[in-house]
């Protein structure tokens, strides 16, 4: 009996996690205010009283044609794309693609094998203090939200990490990797200045 009530709570949990994970992408999404942020290329020395953020993320999806049951996505096309969302303002960030092929790559590898290779990158200046970070891939129904310190006059870095699902049961085996990219992305693990947040 305490199996079935386990299990009933379980199964009742999934779609309001889902949910959630839905309305925050959707909440990267939306742009509310367009004063939080502006993006920057040059060097320009940073104001009293802003910060800058630069923020890179580098991940790997299966190929366009190697998922013929959901012809939706936009994987392995130049239209995946990262969302950031900082304190209502949206900007979604177009990433440089090709194909990568790292089958000599070590055993434990989870981006070994054929895929589409994406690397984001964008740079912001914005003012200094606490801001609400939301960090999506929306073709894989992910979203994250973080509170970030900013401090006045720094320069900041925020890594963004793909966490790969792991293979299938059927799949797994001592010779290959537990999680791997082909089986899509499950989460995103955010570092800023080389620490976790």
């Amino acid at each position: 009996m305490k199996k079935v009530m386990t299990l009933c709570a379980i199964t009742l949990c999934i779609p309001i996690f889902a949910g959630c994970a839905t309305s925050l992408c959707k909440q990267a999404a939306t742009s509310s205010r367009s004063d939080v942020f502006i993006e920057v290329s040059d060097s320009t020395p940073v104001a009293a009283g802003e910060s800058e953020l630069s923020m890179s993320a580098s991940l790997k999806t299966h190929r366009e044609f190697d998922c013929p049951i959901n012809p939706e996505h936009s994987h392995g096309t130049p239209d995946y794309r990262l969302l950031i969302n900082i304190d209502g303002q949206a900007l979604p960030i177009t990433g440089e693609f090709k194909e990568e092929n790292l089958t000599g790559s070590s055993i434990g590898d989870p981006e070994s094998g054929i895929g589409i290779r994406y690397t984001f990158r964008k740079r912001l200046r914005l003012s200094a203090g606490q801001h609400r970070l939301i960090v999506s891939l929306p073709d894989d129904g992910i979203a994250v939200t973080r509170d970030i310190q900013l401090d006045a006059k720094s320069v900041n870095s925020l890594g963004i990490e793909p966490v790969y699902n792991l293979r299938s049961g059927a799949r797994r085996s001592a010779a290959l990797p537990a999680a791997c990219f082909n089986e899509g992305i499950k989460s995103i693990r955010l570092n800023l200045n080389g620490r976790e947040i």
